[in-house]
């Protein structure tokens, strides 16, 4: 494992030692992925996206449940959309983006981005103020969705585009290097899933800037640190879109909630 954090820039392929590095750690991160323009229309349309579903009073996209909230100001907002990508153009046309192509690599032949599967494109609005909903989110894998579904752990990897800039004092992605290649029994007892919020001594934070873009091995331990800030200067904004191999298991309009998301509400 290599405790050196390091940036990347991505070119016209993924390096031997970017390979490397991500397979040792489990995590890459590649900085000034997207223009500030980009950066700047996508939170554009996340607004209106936000707009349509708070007067369409939506609360699930495809089985997956909406996170709602409120902001600095005491105003309702959309905290944690699931499969944006269906709902404006802007995030639809970000998946045909061709260097997703190099990213798919990381996995394998088979591999895609599951834009119409799990929860499709998330993007994660996250404010610390006195009436919000989703400031953190304790320690969890990827992985445990597939074990709670029932089924063989497939590989998948969680492709981060971050939309705000980050400081230590703004919380943000905290990950365990390496326990991407732990035991299935550290994978499901190694900490009390989403329970535990507390700072690990390997922990690692993630410092983006925005147009940075991330990608974790969804195996890999890892957290969501809240803001030490309150208000304003406390707003981050991220997209995933998962990384995923095997079976195409896409969801619709009458899917089903899993199990696990009628448990959301312990992540405030």
């Amino acid at each position: 494992m290599n405790n050196t954090y390091s940036r990347y820039s991505l070119g016209g392929l993924i390096t031997a030692e970017q390979k490397q590095f991500f397979n040792e750690n489990g995590y890459i991160h590649f900085q000034n992925f997207f223009e500030k323009e980009t950066v700047d229309q996508l939170i554009d349309a996340s607004l209106a996206v936000q707009q349509k579903l708070l007067i369409n009073n939506t609360k699930k996209i495809n089985g997956v449940p909406i996170k709602y909230g409120y902001d600095v100001d005491g105003a309702p907002i959309v905290q944690r959309f699931a499969f944006i990508n269906q709902q404006h153009p802007a995030f639809e046309e970000l998946t045909r983006d061709d260097r997703f192509k190099l990213l798919l690599k990381l996995i394998g032949p088979d591999a895609r981005l599951g834009i119409n599967e799990k929860d499709g494109m998330v993007l994660n609005h996250y404010i610390n103020g006195p009436l919000s909903k989703f400031t953190k989110m304790g320690w969890h894998t990827d992985g445990l969705r597939d074990i709670f579904l029932g089924q063989k752990l497939s590989p998948m990897l969680n492709v981060g585009i971050h939309l705000s800039d980050a400081r230590p004092e703004n919380g943000g992605l905290r990950l365990l290097p390496g326990t991407h290649q732990q035991s299935i029994y550290k994978l499901l007892f190694r900490k009390k899933y989403f329970l535990d919020h507390d700072t690990d001594k390997d922990e690692i934070a993630i410092l983006p800037k925005a147009g940075d873009l991330t990608i974790h091995d969804g195996r890999l331990w890892h957290r969501v640190a809240q803001s030490s800030i309150v208000g304003e200067a406390s707003r981050r904004r991220v997209i995933y879109i998962p990384i995923i191999a095997g079976k195409y298991q896409p969801k619709h309009a009458d899917s089903t909630t899993a199990f696990y998301q009628r448990f959301a509400g312990i992540v405030k």
